[in-house]
């Protein structure tokens, strides 16, 4: 691998740290709570507000785009939440209707637009071997406070918190990585380790990381996309987490 790749493939790397740093520990909150589909449909009210504001003509990664985006998220995560309280019975299916509306309102806006299946490509699957270290220095500013808020606020305040946070947690990374890989990284950790009874969140880590350090490396070697290749990684990555604490819970067994 060339220093030319090293270049392209670092930024990608702390791209990737940092969406895997804050999302495992939502991913196992959204986990517990039986919200899965949520990462989804937040992600995708965030990028009809990427989408509403190229309408507008501004600039694909300026200030304006990303307030448009958190702003709608966060409207959708707050709607998610009253209904959470009012129909909890029925908020799976309302996260999927919401996801539905949020992707076919996005396709109604790009209807005359020549680029759209460009940008609804770039939502979807993202651009993360253009990431920059320029580009992420405000996102690692703010995930620094996030991270904070969710290990010493979140059980104080509860839902309202929790809803908060997540929609903006998933909304930056939404032009960064895609939303694919952005659900990706918050429900497959969560799932290969939901079985394990110590060091939860630190299995949870390390596979994340595996993944993107191993993807990365494929994409760059096969010549394959880099998303969905990372997607992948990060599901084998999973298989053998999932397989690593079955074993050592069966050890334990015995040992008791």
């Amino acid at each position: 691998m060339n220093a030319l790749e090293l270049g392209i493939l670092l930024p990608a790397f702390l791209a990737g740290t940092l969406v895997v740093l804050t999302h495992v520990p939502l991913g196992q909150e959204v986990l517990r709570r039986g919200i899965i589909f949520i990462n989804l449909a937040v992600a995708q009210v965030a990028g009809l507000g990427v989408i509403a504001s190229h309408s507008f003509g501004w600039e694909t990664h300026g200030w304006e785009v990303q307030l448009a985006a958190i702003s709608t998220a966060l409207a959708g995560a707050f709607f998610l939440n009253w209904c959470e309280r009012r129909w909890p019975d029925i908020e799976e299916a309302i996260i999927g209707v919401l996801f539905v509306m949020a992707a076919t309102a996005g396709i109604l806006l790009l209807a005359n637009n020549p680029h759209a299946g460009e940008h609804l490509k770039e939502l979807l699957v993202g651009q993360i071997l253009w990431v920059t270290y320029e580009t992420l220095i405000p996102v690692a500013v703010v995930y620094a406070f996030i991270l904070a808020a969710w290990f010493t606020l979140y059980k104080r305040f509860g839902s309202p918190a929790f809803y908060a946070l997540f929609a903006i947690t998933v909304t930056l990374p939404v032009q960064l990585v895609g939303i694919y890989l952005v659900f990706a990284s918050l429900i497959i950790p969560a799932l290969a380790t939901r079985k394990a009874t110590q060091h939860r969140l630190w299995l949870g880590y390390a596979l994340g990381l595996s993944g993107y350090a191993i993807g990365l490396a494929a994409s760059a070697v096969f010549d394959l996309p880099t998303g969905a290749v990372i997607v992948w990684t990060l599901a084998v990555s999973a298989m053998l987490t999932a397989g690593m604490v079955s074993v050592m819970k069966g050890i334990q067994r015995r040992k008791n």
